[in-house]
């Protein structure tokens, strides 16, 4: 009878947790368990470099996932919803870097590279968009 009570409290107290939090930490909280957080990206994203180049945004992202490829990083999250995909600069070195998209028209992307580490995202947005610069727009 005592274990009934202890998880039916338990049962009581997860359910009034998620409710009284909200999904959206929860979520946050089991990326962070696994590994593949995308919070510090997003919440240094105000620093980011950013450029545009002249390539609708499906194009300028299937692109940018090549380069990435291309340069050797590890690509550990795709947030389409989010229009982000979240590297390692490689498997070996986990500095995380961010790279997000912004459709300013049609034919117009934004990059902006975002990092905790100011080395990794000058390192990331130089060799990203040199990859990118046949078809660039001009520098933000």
């Amino acid at each position: 009878m005592v274990y009934k009570k202890q998880i039916w409290f338990l049962v009581l107290g997860s359910w009034f947790l998620v409710n009284l939090l909200g999904c959206a930490p929860m979520k946050e909280v089991t990326k962070g368990l696994a590994g593949v957080s995308t919070k510090v990206l997003e919440d240094t994203r105000k620093d980011a470099i950013k450029e545009s180049f002249i390539y609708s945004y499906n194009t300028c992202y299937e692109k940018t996932k090549e380069a990435l490829k291309t340069m050797g990083c590890y690509i550990y999250a795709e947030e389409p919803e989010e229009r982000l995909i979240a590297i390692y600069i490689s498997e070996t070195d986990t500095t995380p870097v961010g790279i997000f998209f912004k459709e300013i028209e049609s034919n117009t992307t934004q990059i902006e590279v975002s990092s905790p580490s100011t080395f990794a995202k000058e390192l990331i947005s130089q060799r990203l968009f040199n990859a990118l610069s046949p078809k660039k727009k001009g520098r933000s």
